[in-house]
């Protein structure tokens, strides 16, 4: 039986994919949660504010203030500050949709993007959200600074997901996900073409000190008729010393400092892009 926090938090993870909100029967069969105890969840979350009831008697969404939450401490850690200018840079040169993720635990969640693209396809997933690792640049990036053991278990504990909301050619077995880690490994940078979503590609650097795990990844995403895996090995220097480039700075975030000491007990590979 999971714990009141969890059942909470549960609410609110749920919520962020409704942002014009969702009836209580809904979030109940949804989470598999009971009407009742997920009614008294909802009540105290709307009392503490998270949560609002968009008319009486009517359906849930969150307020504002998770987010505010969530921007104030990114901007206290000073993340976005380091990494703004070349995201923007990199942005400006690939003309295509640019973010930031960092490795926080066994997370690897967006923090900071920048969209290149001014006309034609616009890629723009949402923001906030944690990454699918089996099937995407940012993943691949960084499980692949990690030796194969441990990148395996952290894919292991998330799972590859449902392949129907993915791409037709993401990796559904540990080998064809280990295989791809080795040619991610030997080029220095990862490269996916419609793994994550139909008709996109993507590339990710790594953001990591010489012999140590990613603490963040860089990525490039953008349609597969204009982000071309030619495009991406063109693009590649570039973003590795883009990623060198935060990797260096990233003393100054106490984040990234703290992702850093954390990683130092996990297994990693020789830095590539150090």
């Amino acid at each position: 039986m999971s714990s009141t926090l969890e059942r909470s938090f549960a609410i609110l993870e749920y919520l962020t994919a409704y942002p014009e909100g969702m009836a209580l029967a809904g979030i109940a069969q949804d989470l598999d949660m009971p009407r009742s105890a997920c009614h008294r969840l909802l009540v105290e979350l709307v009392r503490c504010g998270y949560v609002r009831q968009l008319r009486e008697h009517g359906d849930y969404a969150l307020t504002t203030k998770l987010a505010a939450l969530g921007l104030s401490f990114l901007s206290s850690s000073g993340i976005v500050d380091l990494a703004q200018p070349l995201i923007d840079r990199m942005a400006a040169s690939s003309g295509e949709l640019v973010r930031l993720a960092i490795v926080d635990g066994e997370r690897l969640t967006f923090v900071a993007k920048a969209q290149g693209a001014r006309s034609g396809l616009r890629y723009d997933p949402d923001m906030g959200i944690d990454v699918r690792l089996s099937c995407s640049a940012g993943g691949h990036a960084w499980l692949m600074t990690l030796s194969d053991e441990r990148a395996l278990e952290i894919v292991s504990m998330q799972g590859f997901g449902d392949p129907k909301l993915y791409g037709p050619k993401a990796p559904t077995t540990i080998k064809a996900l280990t295989r791809i880690l080795h040619e991610d490994r030997k080029r220095g940078f990862s490269l996916i073409n419609e793994m994550y979503a139909p008709g996109m590609t993507a590339m990710a650097a790594p953001v990591q000190r010489k012999g140590e795990p990613a603490i963040g990844v860089i990525t490039v995403a953008g349609p597969l008729v204009r982000l071309t895996e030619q495009r991406m090995l063109e693009l590649g220097p570039e973003l590795l010393a883009v990623a060198a480039e935060l990797a260096s700075a990233s003393s100054a975030s106490p984040l990234f400092a703290r992702s850093v000491l954390a990683g130092r007990s996990a297994p990693a590979l020789e830095a590539v892009s150090s």
